[in-house]
């Protein structure tokens, strides 16, 4: 016998011989919404946003330069579903490689604290989305929560909203492994910028992989997207040390570094 109950569009199975098949978390009520402050997107930016919260929508692959709100629109979009009780809790994840100029090992604090360092981005848009009491509120109430991607073998995420950041440097395995974890109900979203890996070797990492896959009527027909952002989307406001004038232009030099690179490399070989 299994008894369901019904909340939505969620909906909580308990089989009495031992077995769920399926369990999914409360969404949030009507009475503790809460306010996500409106920030002035581009055109662009609110397309993804319209993408991102419509109900056929599972799984966006999102690329562009450092600087066009990748994980910014991603992270309110995550919040939005939250808040309307499409998804129960936001998950943030991303690979703990250690880019070319720092060292995990080199950080102050334990491995807990090490690790904090990765997720400062996340809780930068928390901050500048919300107030600082809602911010508290859900992490009190786990509503957002940080792991390594590393460890995402074995879980299972019904109605969550799945975002795995800095996707240029996850290997294809450990991105596969978070895209079979996606449940019913959940969302995922998956943030890279290909000119700022950090993986050694060459190796280019599964994100490029995935995105040239993915990027065909087929896969949009069962809600697979893929969205790439450019150096127009690139917003600071007044008040940042680095103008967005200033990013385009770091953005140009890391593109023509690496084609330059590249062709030295083949002529090498």
């Amino acid at each position: 016998m299994a008894k369901v109950k019904r909340a939505g569009d969620f909906e909580s199975l308990e089989v009495t011989d031992g077995k769920v098949k399926i369990h999914q978390r409360e969404p949030i009520k009507p009475k503790d919404n809460f306010y996500i402050d409106e920030l002035p997107w581009t055109e662009k930016q609110k397309r993804f946003i319209k993408l991102s919260l419509d109900k056929s929508t599972r799984l966006i692959l999102c690329k562009g330069p450092a600087g066009s709100s990748k994980t910014l629109t991603a992270v309110y979009s995550a919040l939005q579903l939250l808040n309307n009780s499409k998804v129960s809790d936001v998950i943030y994840m991303r690979s703990a490689v250690e880019s070319s100029d720092s060292r995990l090992g080199f950080l102050p604090g334990d491995a807990d604290e090490k690790l904090h360092y990765y997720n400062l981005p996340f809780m930068d848009k928390l901050d500048e989305l919300l107030s600082e009491e809602t911010v508290k509120k859900l992490q009190k109430e786990k509503r957002v929560s940080i792991h390594p991607v590393n460890f995402a073998r074995g879980m299972s995420w019904n109605s969550k909203a799945i975002l795995l950041d800095e996707a240029q440097n996850s290997s294809f395995r450990e991105i596969v492994t978070v895209l079979t974890r996606i449940g019913k109900y959940s969302r995922c979203f998956i943030m890279a910028d290909p000119m700022q890996t950090d993986l050694k070797n060459g190796n280019r990492g599964g994100f490029e992989k995935l995105y040239d896959a993915f990027d065909d009527d087929e896969s949009r027909s069962m809600g697979i997207h893929t969205f790439e952002f450019d150096e127009s989307d690139i917003v600071r406001s007044d008040s940042s040390l680095i103008q967005p004038d200033f990013l385009i232009i770091l953005a140009n030099l890391g593109a023509n570094f690496l084609t330059s690179f590249s062709g030295m490399s083949q002529k090498k070989a």
